[in-house]
């Protein structure tokens, strides 16, 4: 008897343990509980003159599904930037993809990194990739990382070796209007 309760135990725990979230799709998952919605941000980290102080800054959690996640980044007027992240094998892709207002790629577009470890639910860091560093070349120590909880996102860039830190932090506890497509996106 004390031999099948043991067995039992063992194989709950193992089923228990095999269903539970890594924290890297716990991240996710609570990113997309975001989806369709739009906030709006402040710089709290940068040079005093940062161009984005004196903007209103908007993100909108745009497209979203089991890979991909797509929120366009507004500064102002200007709808260029768009986040992409994409999640496999347990690991998260950050790009930024910048158009120009024709819709076409800017010539420095699809740089960013890949997590190395499944971060925690509410923090991933993406340390610059190679492409990055082909693109780039002085952002090669660059390291991204956002953060999320109930209250805030925040998205940040440290360059390592240098004094370059930024970070925008969006209030998720009230949402904005929610902008027009950004450029190079249809409504």
């Amino acid at each position: 008897m004390k031999k099948t309760i043991a067995i039992c135990s063992m194989l709950i725990s193992f089923f228990a343990f095999g269903q539970e979230q890594s924290s890297s799709k716990q991240f996710w998952e609570n990113l997309k509980k975001h989806y369709g919605k739009s906030y709006e941000g402040v710089v709290t980290e940068g040079a005093d003159n940062d161009a984005f102080r004196n903007k209103k800054l908007v993100m909108h959690i745009r497209n979203c599904d089991e890979t991909a996640i797509r929120i366009p980044f507004f500064v102002g007027d200007d709808k260029s930037r768009t986040w992409v992240l994409t999640y496999k094998d347990d690991r998260i892709q950050l790009k930024h993809d910048h158009r120009l207002e024709d819709g076409s790629e800017d010539k420095v577009t699809q740089y960013g990194g890949t997590t190395t470890n499944s971060g925690s639910p509410a923090l991933q860091f993406f340390p610059a990739d190679q492409q990055t560093t082909d693109l780039i070349p002085y952002a090669a120590s660059n390291v991204w990382w956002i953060t999320i909880d109930e209250t805030s996102f925040t998205y940040n860039l440290r360059r390592i070796g240098s004094d370059r830190l930024f970070t925008v932090k969006f209030d998720l506890t009230k949402t904005a209007a929610t902008p027009s497509a950004p450029w190079g996106w249809k409504d």
